[in-house]
């Protein structure tokens, strides 16, 4: 996990764009010759190269998809932060093993458009079911997006369900902002977060009768 961190600290370069559109023209050109393959024969010595194929698309397919999340992230991290970095490189990773399982589908002549239906009808269920999870990864991209507040940074939170809470910004996670307070660390859940009304804390200097009470007080 350190060294995924790690790598997203340095920005992304023409290399890495360049290495991530060779992998991709290579996925693409293995897919269609496969698919190619597959529809014109099916002959055992053919069946056998079509797997082949098969095996080397998945292979490119994941080279893929790790360099051009990698990019994403790194793009992402010099704008947004690390953390925001972390999230699309995640987000961009589920999304394209997606897309590469579709693909040795369609290999095989599958039907996407029924793929898509039954994953549609299976993302209903698991959305349903992981409703609270699923609804605090997606602010917590609009957090680190939006950017109402900062790592670091000294806040006023003000929600229905916590009430008024004070604290300094100590990270941004994936499900969880996590806040220091005076009584200690204070984890809030993103879509909490997103709901409630944010400000910064601001800390007013003591005034001259305040520093003469003060010093009243310690006499």
């Amino acid at each position: 996990m350190k060294r995924r961190a790690t790598d997203l600290m340095h920005p992304a370069n023409w290399g890495d764009w360049t290495r991530s559109i060779v992998v991709l023209a290579v996925a693409i050109a293995v897919l269609e010759e496969a698919v190619h393959l597959h529809r014109t024969s099916h002959k055992s010595p053919l069946v056998v190269l079509v797997w082949i194929l098969v095996i080397a698309l998945a292979v490119a397919g994941s080279y893929t998809i790790r360099w051009w999340a990698l990019s994403l992230g790194k793009l992402v991290t010099t704008q947004s932060g690390i953390a925001a970095g972390a999230i699309v490189r995640l987000v961009s990773t589920g999304l394209g093993y997606i897309i590469l399982l579709l693909a040795i589908f369609a290999v095989f002549g599958l039907s996407v458009q029924h793929l898509l239906i039954g994953a549609g009808l299976a993302g209903i269920i698991l959305g349903i079911a992981a409703q609270q999870s699923l609804a605090n990864i997606f602010a917590s991209l609009v957090l680190l997006f939006a950017r109402p507040f900062r790592v670091g940074e000294d806040i006023v939170i003000r929600s229905g369900a916590l009430g008024v809470v004070e604290g300094q910004v100590r990270g941004i996670g994936l499900t969880y902002v996590t806040v220091r307070t005076e009584s200690g660390i204070l984890k809030v859940p993103n879509s909490v977060m997103l709901a409630s009304g944010i400000g910064r804390r601001v800390v007013t200097p003591p005034t001259e009768a305040n520093k003469s009470t003060e010093t009243n007080e310690k006499k």
